[in-house]
């Protein structure tokens, strides 16, 4: 086999964009989907995946999920269950360490990216549960945890079992509890925030300004259109399960829910994030819904002002519209691409929104690197450059002994693969495919180290892999047999 050795070899490092840009992957909206094939469907991997999982391990009917234990209960409300319908959280006190949700968190992390957890509690559980969620999450390196979400609501099951004020108390006491057994978790609050732009109070403010304290990360859900009545009635003209809101005062709220969380803070500002972001095309349509979105992140970029961290699109495949894909009625596990998705994936690849990579020293051919994989914004890696004439026909990574067990996620051309340990040849076609070179090119394929088990070892807050032998390349720009004349 002819193969290609690279012209330059050189440290990387990727840092953060100036705006995180998450996704959440299934809820009681829709299934978990493979990180493969959002990889393949979107082109590049994420900052980090938010995963929906509940805990209610006192309650009668767990840990099936609710709408399965509860099959036969008549509901009229997503939210009607005993406990919250969000996949039921495996681990905890007596759980299953080979649960999906460790199963995911270990995917996710295989393929480069960070995991927000979302976990509604039943906020009754004994300290001995939340310090063996805080076990169970020890070894996933810098991992955020979104304890009772959307708090100063009325539909998750936890508001049902606790006064506000208690629920306020529940997220601090957890938060610390959950730390103190995983250090390297932070602590995300979510409550409404600014709801009223004639107040300039929080809802339920004394209830919950404990837990802006507490927290790590600051957040509200907010979305430009929402049915809330899926998938119990349709959105019709003149129905009440659903609303559309001005993108300017979306945008407005949110802001000023930012600036209260910093007043109360003592004028200290923490990262505020939207954990949920998008407009419901079951209400505006698949081509408003676009129109939407373009407009909050137009006013995001033209704001001078400093203080959004980024959000988290809801979500890859939904059973409704608020999807990239909308689950197909007849296959849970078949997709259908919607309109949005071409304008995420621009938006996925716009400046603001990319992670920074900067070049270090070089590196010789045979030359050992320890590469550390911090987290999807604090990853060291190594860039070979080629140098090829034109749009190639064949361009693929062979990984030969040692190689062929590492876990790498790779680059070329704005396009990233994922090689699992075992695999042997990675087919990097794809990035050429939609994005031709013209003419001569020198081009960066990047590697980078993630967890091959998906776990930390030694390191809390890093891994670390030393290469010893890089891939081989077969890159050529010619058909094997030419057209005969």
């Amino acid at each position: 086999m002819n193969t290609k050795n690279p012209e330059k070899i050189y440290r990387i490092h990727m840092g953060p964009a100036k705006y995180s840009l998450d996704l959440c992957d299934g809820s009681e909206r829709g299934e978990y989907v493979n990180q493969d094939y959002i990889l393949h469907a979107l082109g590049r991997p994420h900052r980090a995946i938010n995963l929906m999982y509940c805990y209610y391990p006192n309650d009668e009917g767990w840990p099936e999920r609710a709408s399965v234990a509860f099959k036969d209960k008549k509901v009229g409300f997503a939210w009607d269950y005993p406990y919250d319908d969000y996949f039921p959280y495996g681990g905890g006190l007596k759980g299953n360490k080979d649960a999906d949700v460790f199963k995911q968190i270990k995917e996710i992390r295989r393929h480069g990216m960070d995991v927000i957890l979302t976990l509604t509690i039943d906020p009754k559980v004994s300290d001995e549960h939340l310090r063996a969620i805080g076990r169970d999450l020890r070894k996933f390196g810098r991992m955020e945890l979104r304890i009772n979400h959307e708090a100063t609501g009325n539909w998750f099951s936890f508001t049902k079992r606790a006064t506000y004020k208690e629920i306020g108390e529940f997220f601090c006491h957890a938060s610390k509890l959950i730390k103190e057994e995983a250090p390297n978790v932070k602590t995300i609050t979510c409550v409404g925030g600014i709801e009223d732009l004639k107040s300039n109070t929080i809802t339920m403010e004394e209830e919950f300004k404990n837990t802006i304290f507490e927290a790590d990360i600051w957040s509200v859900d907010k979305y430009l259109a929402l049915h809330w009545g899926w998938p119990y009635d349709v959105a019709e003209k003149g129905g009440k399960s659903f609303a559309r809101y001005p993108v300017s005062e979306v945008y407005e709220k949110t802001k000023r829910s930012w600036k209260r969380y910093t007043e109360l803070n003592n004028g200290k500002s923490k990262p505020f994030v939207m954990a949920e972001l998008n407009a419901d095309a079951d209400v505006t349509g698949p081509y408003d819904q676009i129109k939407m979105m373009k407009e909050f992140i137009g006013m995001l970029k033209k704001d001078p002002d400093d203080w959004f961290k980024g959000f988290t699109f809801y979500q890859f495949r939904d059973r409704g519209r608020l999807g990239l894909e909308t689950e197909d009625p007849n296959d849970k596990f078949v997709g259908v691409r919607q309109p949005v998705m071409d304008y995420y994936i621009d938006l996925i690849n716009e400046p603001e929104f990319m992670p920074v990579i900067t070049k270090g020293k070089s590196v010789k051919k045979n030359e050992e690197v320890n590469l550390r994989f911090g987290a999807s914004d604090d990853a060291e890696g190594i860039a070979m450059e080629f140098t090829v004439p034109k749009n190639p026909v064949f361009f693929e990574a062979y990984f030969e002994d040692e190689a062929s067990d590492y876990n790498l996620m790779m680059e070329v051309n704005g396009q990233w693969f994922y090689k699992a340990p075992g695999t042997k040849c990675v087919d990097m076609m794809e990035a050429f495919y939609k994005k031709k070179l013209k003419g001569e090119t020198t081009l960066q394929v990047k590697l980078f180290a993630p967890p091959a088990t998906g776990e930390n070892e030694d390191d809390i807050l890093n891994y670390n892999k030393v290469i010893k032998t890089l891939p081989k390349f077969r890159i050529e720009c010619e058909p094997v047999v030419k057209r005969k004349r």
